[in-house]
């Protein structure tokens, strides 16, 4: 029986759709990995058990030649039937009974089982009907008052210092003494002869 095969039995056995077994078989082979990868043991009762070991170097023997022969250190996954498992393998009377068509999976069990889980079960029909859970009345929980946010005093800068330049010293101007323009030479002009009148 091949992962496909497993897969349609089981569906068939429990009544339910193929795409929902495979992805909880999915789910089964991912969670029992990653466990037992991190050397946590995964037990299923009467069924099987699940292990990492971690063996330690030793010397063993050649079966051929009898000479010893190192053996190194290795780490082995380890999948070990409880004992009610081997029990009932050993002795195939006390085994589970399959319904009809489970084991060969009959495709028209497959296709009988979708149609009735479709259809809704007849009123006459003698089969119990699952009852309806009540529904639950949903109580809207109130938000945690939120505390209100204590501000802490902003801390002050420690006034900073200013000290006043004082301003340079402004260098006395020095007057530089007015240069005195040149005494202009006054030349006197001399007033022309006057020409003397002759007389008649």
């Amino acid at each position: 029986m091949n992962r496909r095969e497993l897969i349609r039995a089981v569906a068939a056995q429990a009544a339910q759709d193929v795409k929902d077994v495979e992805s909880v078989l999915a789910g089964l082979t991912d969670v029992v990995t990653a466990v037992v990868s991190k050397g946590e043991p995964v037990i299923i009762q009467g069924f099987a058990k699940f292990t990492k070991i971690n063996r330690a170097a030793r010397i063993g023997r050649n079966p051929q030649t009898g000479e010893p022969v190192k053996i190194k250190a290795k780490t082995v996954a380890k999948a070990t039937a409880m004992k009610a498992f081997r029990d009932t393998v050993m002795t195939p009377s006390t085994a589970p009974r399959l319904a009809r068509g489970v084991w060969p999976t009959s495709s028209d069990l497959l296709a009988k089982q979708a149609e009735e889980r479709k259809e809704p079960v007849a009123t006459n029909d003698r089969r119990p009907t699952a009852k309806k859970a009540p529904a639950r009345k949903t109580v809207a929980k109130k938000a945690p008052a939120k505390k209100a946010a204590t501000r802490r005093p902003a801390k002050k800068a420690p006034a900073r210092k200013t000290v006043a330049k004082k301003a340079p010293a402004k260098k006395a101007a020095t007057r530089r003494p007015a240069k005195k323009a040149p005494a202009r030479k006054t030349v006197a002009k001399k007033a022309p002869a006057r020409r003397a009148t002759s007389r008649r």
